[in-house]
């Protein structure tokens, strides 16, 4: 696939959805990742969402991804979820940089603040509108225990790759929609919302 930046990566089998329903990435969507060999995510309790923060110049784009990433991760039922906005005075009052590694103390702290077990951050790195839609994501997930890595993503989705527009296409067909028409399927190339929320649940189905 072109148009594909990836770090901490592993190769991984993808994990499909157990719903009909819902869109099962082929292995080619994001099949470069992180997940811990030796954790089940299962054996989460609750995990924090915090808002993305955002590298781009558009403000809103970061509060939309993870507005649709959280519903994504509901529907796969892995672990409970907690969504946490940047300005939550909870977490505003930890003061952490989501960059940083964090001390026994400060991985208590949020695990005391948040009422939870792990951590979802990350980073909007990229996103254009036009003259097609680039969106680009980093994100990791931390077990407050030990500070463990439990998942890591970082991907560039380009509406124009060719790879990407076939993926658009078979989740379009795997959603239900009242329209079926061609160009339906045209709008998740030029809609951001549609084309965020493929984006989320290819991101959601590696976990």
């Amino acid at each position: 696939m072109t148009n594909l930046k990836v770090l901490l990566l592993l190769p991984v089998p993808l994990f499909l959805f157990g719903c009909g329903e819902n869109y099962n990435p082929p292995a080619s969507a994001a099949a470069y990742y992180y997940r811990s060999p030796v954790k089940r995510l299962s054996d989460i309790g609750r995990v924090a969402i915090i808002e993305l923060s955002n590298d781009s110049s558009y403000p809103q784009i970061s509060t939309d991804v993870t507005k649709l990433l959280y519903q994504e991760l509901q529907k796969k039922q892995v672990f409970g979820l907690t969504l946490v906005h940047q300005n939550d005075p909870a977490w505003r009052s930890l003061q952490l940089d989501v960059t940083s590694r964090y001390t026994p103390e400060q991985l208590l702290a949020i695990r005391s603040a948040l009422k939870c077990d792990a951590v979802l951050i990350g980073t909007v790195t990229q996103y254009q509108p036009y003259p097609h839609i680039v969106i680009g994501l980093r994100m990791k997930l931390l077990d407050l225990n030990d500070g463990q890595l439990l998942w890591a993503l970082e991907q560039i989705w380009d509406g124009a790759d060719k790879a990407t527009e076939l993926r658009i296409k078979n989740y379009f067909k795997s959603q239900i929609f009242s329209d079926s028409a061609p160009l339906s399927e045209q709008l998740f190339t030029v809609s951001s919302i549609k084309f965020i929320k493929f984006v989320a649940s290819e991101a959601a189905g590696t976990l």
